[in-house]
């Protein structure tokens, strides 16, 4: 190679390592923003499920005990728990909280009874999250393993 020319492709190819660079790491920021907003959805419909169920079971009952065991069910159903354990009705008790502002806003109609059950929702997430280092609804992540297809 004529060593003229040798500068000139050194900087050619450290342009290019740059660039490629540069796209690598695009692409590693933009996995991980589409993941994260992939997780906000899932969270959003999980909450949205749970307390659709929630709120229809409460509507149900004429007294707020009952509302709060049909609440605390219906959690208990969601995640799947047929055993107790200490863990768990722990999680169920603060639950709770929920069904009884859902029971209240019932009661009480006006928006600022919604606003008590979002903030109740609110609450128990943030105590989950604190005792557990980890979110709630990462409950409702079921894993299904894969069941080998046999034909007969």
């Amino acid at each position: 190679m004529i060593p003229a020319f040798a500068a000139f492709l050194d900087d050619l190819k450290a342009a290019a390592d740059q660039a490629e660079a540069a796209e690598r790491q695009f692409r590693r920021e933009v996995a991980q923003r589409i993941a994260g907003l992939e997780r906000e959805r899932s969270f959003a419909f999980r909450r949205l499920n749970l307390m659709r169920a929630v709120i229809e079971a409460v509507t149900r009952a004429e007294e707020e005990e009952i509302a709060v065991a049909n609440a605390v069910a219906i959690l208990r159903e969601k995640l799947g728990w047929v055993t107790q354990s200490e863990a768990r009705e722990e999680v169920l008790s603060r639950f709770a909280a929920v069904g009884e502002a859902a029971f209240r806003s019932v009661a009480s109609p006006e928006q600022t009874a919604a606003v008590s059950v979002r903030q109740a929702l609110a609450d128990f997430e943030t105590w989950y999250a604190g005792s557990h280092q980890t979110a709630f609804l990462d409950l409702f992540e079921r894993y299904m393993p894969e069941t080998p297809r046999t034909d007969f």
